[in-house]
């Protein structure tokens, strides 16, 4: 259930928009909001005056473009390292999950370029939906599930079959790579009993009476699930994005993620449509 939403605003980007779209979903709309700007350090107080003012301007603007009841929306001004109090104020309010944009930097890039985004990917073990600055955000209908058999896997379906079914006329898109089923991305299993991976996400669809697409492409999995995402004009991307550190490291980045060799950072950075990544 998605009772408390983070969204960071940095003035760039389409995540308003994306906000808006998830609010015409029923699962959403009794969701409080707390929209974040951070102010980074300045070099002078006149400089930290000006910024601050801007931002104040920016949250007005936003809170007036997304017309939520005021009990529902919470304007915050910050000031500090943007990675830090985004990861700081999402732990504080427990949010259930955060909004961010995204320039979609390639592996070190993000790192060295001082991505935000990036960063709190790594830290935050909050659900997370990132909107790249470079596309277009559309009205929410076909909701794509990439799915093998980790928890994280189980909790997205959790999540995708909740919003297909608050989707009047939306489509559920359950998709596995394989490397022994010679299918084509965009083609549907002839026999769904191929892929047992797909069979409980199928049997739980029909249960709820989802419009459903069964997709089962072979190849390496990060390049099929972006291919598919752009094949069947996916609106939004879910997908589990497990923590393999132990507890002990929690506090540090997964070097996996960090160095761009994971699936979750594959498809942060070429899917061609907002991904909800889901611990």
């Amino acid at each position: 259930m998605i009772e408390n939403i983070l969204l960071a605003l940095s003035g760039t980007g389409q995540t308003r928009d994306m906000l808006k779209m998830l609010m015409d979903i029923p699962m959403f709309q009794r969701a409080s909001v707390t929209v974040l700007h951070v102010v980074p350090p300045q070099v002078t107080a006149d400089g930290m005056t000006e910024k601050l003012e801007e931002g104040g301007k920016m949250l007005a603007q936003a809170v007036q473009d997304l017309n939520l009841e005021p009990t529902r929306i919470n304007p915050m001004l910050q000031q500090g390292d943007p990675k830090d109090v985004v990861c700081r104020v999402a732990e504080q309010i427990d949010t259930d999950l955060i909004i961010m944009g995204s320039r979609g930097l390639k592996r070190i890039q993000s790192i060295l370029e001082n991505s935000v985004s990036q960063y709190v990917f790594q830290l935050s073990s909050r659900p997370m939906l990132l909107v790249k600055d470079d596309i277009y955000v559309k009205k929410i209908n076909r909701v794509m599930v990439a799915l093998d058999k980790s928890e994280s896997a189980q909790q997205c379906l959790k999540l995708a079959l909740a919003l297909a079914r608050d989707i009047k006329g939306g489509q559920l898109i359950l998709v596995h790579t394989n490397p022994d089923l010679k299918i084509k991305p965009g083609e549907i299993a002839a026999n769904p009993n191929e892929d047992p991976v797909l069979i409980p996400a199928i049997n739980e669809a029909k249960k709820l009476g989802i419009n459903y697409k069964c997709v089962a492409p072979e190849g390496k999995p990060g390049e099929r699930i972006c291919q598919v995402a752009e094949d069947l004009n996916v609106d939004l991307l879910i997908l589990g994005s497990p923590d393999r550190r132990p507890s002990i490291a929690k506090g540090l980045p997964d070097l996996d993620r960090l160095l761009g060799q994971s699936l979750s950072d594959y498809v942060r950075v070429y899917a061609n449509c907002p991904v909800l990544l889901v611990r």
